[in-house]
């Protein structure tokens, strides 16, 4: 009787050790389950741009593009005309990818020559390339470069029934699953494609128009515009301006009668005077949400053209780009202000950092 009741006895601290330790091992890794959710929050703010209020001019960085710039957790991206350049975030240039007689950057050359303002989303840039020559947009695509290599990826058609002539800028609204578009010679609209079926899904007017928009960024249901407004010749400032676009409806693409347009103001007549008409795709309609004035770029070390902008998701650091030092006349350079001193353009990066 003795020995039964001492091996039942081990027995039973057997099974209390076992259960001990089952419960010290759940306890263990709940704590695991804890932290890796903690961490895997920290690293989604980390990554999530939020705009501010308040601004003040940190630093200016000289950068090789003159287009536009976007930003990920682990790098800078800046365009130029003809180019894709990569910066670490010490702005150390990594990475290059410019149009030669042996790569012809673009998807179809023959029929782009410019990049606008950028954004990079999942890994991918996103661009809106065309053909610009002086105030006019032709060939519009919106081409998808993979962020990692700076290889073309794919392209999502352009819906020229919505009316847009020109695209400046390309931003990504990740909360909304769109990529808008800017528009710098009818700035008074701007564009949205869905990513996910990769087709036109509305536009909206701005109130009032930011003249001249070369870029766009979208964050907290917000988007931001550069306006080249000001005039580098009089060194006027330009400026940036914000609207709310959250829930923007969709109206997509419908089947109707409208003007046929000589440009973006004026209708074509026949010989009669009477306007032209067309059948076919048209835009489906529209919602219009007003701007107001974000910041006057008083701080540039010399008005020129302002181009992109960003946000950086580690630090909420405002990005904009400008150019300086040359008289530009329809979004095209003219050469630089030898009097004071230029002797080519100069492309920086204004970094803002947030404190309101």
């Amino acid at each position: 009787m003795a020995m039964m009741a001492i091996t039942r006895f081990s027995s039973w601290l057997n099974l209390t050790s076992n259960i001990s330790l089952t419960l010290k091992t759940i306890t263990i890794m709940k704590k695991g389950m804890i932290l890796l959710a903690a961490l895997a929050l920290c690293a989604s703010v980390a990554s999530a741009q939020h705009l501010g209020t308040q601004y003040r001019l940190k630093k200016v960085i000289q950068v090789e593009g003159r287009q536009g710039i976007a930003a990920d957790k682990d790098y800078f991206y800046v365009s130029d005309t003809r180019g894709l350049y990569k910066y670490d975030h010490n702005w150390n240039l990594v990475q290059k990818r410019v149009q030669t007689k042996d790569d012809g950057l673009f998807p179809h050359p023959e029929l782009a020559n410019h990049f606008g303002d950028i954004d990079v989303y999942d890994g991918k840039i996103y661009t809106g390339n065309e053909h610009f020559n002086l105030g006019r947009g032709e060939n519009i695509a919106i081409s998808v470069y993979d962020a990692k290599t700076l290889k073309w990826i794919e392209d999502i058609p352009w819906s020229p029934e919505s009316g847009q002539v020109e695209c400046s800028g390309v931003a990504v609204d990740r909360e909304s699953g769109l990529i808008w578009l800017s528009d710098w010679v009818d700035s008074r609209y701007v564009y949205a494609y869905s990513l996910a079926t990769k087709k036109y899904y509305t536009k909206m007017q701005c109130r009032p128009e930011p003249h001249w928009c070369q870029g766009i960024y979208i964050a907290d249901g917000k988007m931001l515009f550069s306006a080249d407004d000001g005039e580098s010749t009089y060194n006027i400032p330009d400026n940036l301006y914000i609207a709310d676009i959250a829930g923007a409806p969709y109206y997509g693409l419908k089947e109707g009668t409208e003007p046929v347009k000589a440009d973006p103001w004026n209708v074509k007549t026949d010989e009669n005077g009477k306007v032209v008409k067309r059948t076919g795709l048209i835009a489906g309609g529209a919602f219009a949400r007003p701007l107001t004035l974000f910041r006057e770029m008083r701080d540039f070390r010399r008005c020129g053209e302002i181009e992109g902008l960003t946000v950086d998701p580690l630090t909420d650091d405002l990005l904009v780009l400008n150019n300086r030092g040359t008289q530009i006349i329809l979004g095209m350079s003219q050469g630089p202000f030898s009097d004071e001193g230029y002797t080519k353009e100069i492309h920086e990066v204004y970094v803002y950092e947030k404190i309101k």
